[in-house]
């Protein structure tokens, strides 16, 4: 049994190492498998009304690359735009801040501000004046290294065609990696597998969705009120609702300050507001119980921990990953904490307080 597990470790590691000595070109088929683990229930529900899987699948990629492609073409460029108007326009907005509400925080509490003030307006313009030098120099080194920009172009073009062939597949490859687990594991391996997949799909399928909703709730709301970077700031608030109340917290300060330093009218803020409950109606009356209900259990305080920890290990990639990796720790956590309850250790002070006691 003792050599049973040696073997298991010893082809554990050696994976793991073989993994990273493969992580650069890893990431296209990471995001293969992403695509193509969202992309099947959609070809299976296609299957299963007559279409055969080729057919299926060809729909499938033909619509997460019709969405994929729009995004690139109509979205990207717009938010560009609006991004380096905003940094553009921060000098400004930090000006009005200091000349207007600054003086109204030191008089209730006695801090001065205006140095930091000055020190953030001056940072953001260096630091915008650099991006140009910065971007000519990532440029002039790309041309440069024509081997590795024709790797990268190389690695972009191999995610479709691995999506295509991952997704065809899909259901032949979960059934035979089904078929290489020990007979006497494949109970608990396929009830553990088959909570992360809800719980993953619920985050992948469900809170991806309501983060996308809530985006162009508050995007197509803020346009509608004539806010500057209303797509920008509405898109951003959107992805930042992945931590409970982080997105309204963050999109209605930044929408009610470009908001009131652009109209100059307090009203505007009951119109920015408006916006943001909206949002917050509709997520938690329609989208939340619809797509999600409890089904990823994660507490908010564990989802804030679980964004930092991403964030400080692995950066924005850490970040993105934090929660999905968080929700299958957590459905392993309780199948551990299931078999500690009912195991003899759990019970073996139970047990001898009892024997204690009998005559």
């Amino acid at each position: 049994m003792h050599r049973q597990w040696w073997v298991v470790a010893a082809v554990a590691a050696l994976g793991l190492w073989f993994v990273i000595s493969i992580e650069p070109v890893l990431m296209p088929f990471f995001v293969s498998m992403i695509l193509a683990y969202l992309g099947d229930p959609l070809a299976d529900r296609l299957e299963a009304r007559g279409l055969s899987r080729r057919l299926a699948v060809s729909l499938v990629f033909l619509l997460l690359s019709l969405a994929i492609v729009l995004t690139l073409l109509l979205v990207v460029p717009i938010l560009g735009r609006q991004l380096g108007q905003l940094v553009e326009s921060l000098p400004a907005v930090l000006n009005w801040l200091q000349q207007t509400v600054v003086p109204h925080i030191q008089a209730l509490t006695g801090m001065d501000l205006s140095t930091d003030i000055d020190q953030m307006r001056q940072a953001i313009v260096d630091n915008w004046k650099e991006t140009g030098t910065f971007a000519a120099t990532v440029l002039a080194q790309a041309s440069r290294s024509g081997l590795a920009l024709v790797a990268w172009i190389g690695n972009l073009a191999l995610i479709p065609v691995v999506t295509f062939y991952l997704l065809l597949d899909w259901d032949v490859l979960v059934a035979k990696l089904r078929g290489l687990l020990p007979r006497s594991w494949e109970p608990a391996a396929v009830r553990l597998a088959g909570e992360c997949d809800e719980v993953l799909s619920a985050f992948l399928r469900g809170q991806l969705i309501v983060m996308l909703c809530l985006g162009v709730i508050y995007a197509v709301g803020l346009t509608l009120l004539g806010v500057r970077f209303g797509l920008l700031i509405g898109l951003l608030a959107g992805l930042a609702s992945i931590v409970p109340y982080l997105g309204v917290i963050v999109g209605i300060s930044v929408a009610g300050v470009v908001a009131f330093f652009q109209f100059g009218d307090w009203l505007i803020l009951l119109g920015v507001a408006g916006v943001f409950g909206f949002g917050q109606l509709v997520e938690s009356v329609v989208l939340q119980p619809k797509l999600l209900g409890d089904k990823i259990g994660l507490h908010p305080v564990a989802v804030i921990f679980a964004v930092l920890a991403g964030g400080q290990l692995f950066g924005f990639t850490g970040v993105l990953l934090a929660l999905p990796v968080a929700a299958v720790l957590m459905v392993v956590l309780r199948y551990l904490f299931e078999h500690y309850k009912n195991s003899t250790l759990y019970d073996a002070g139970r047990q001898r307080g009892h024997d204690e006691e009998s005559p």
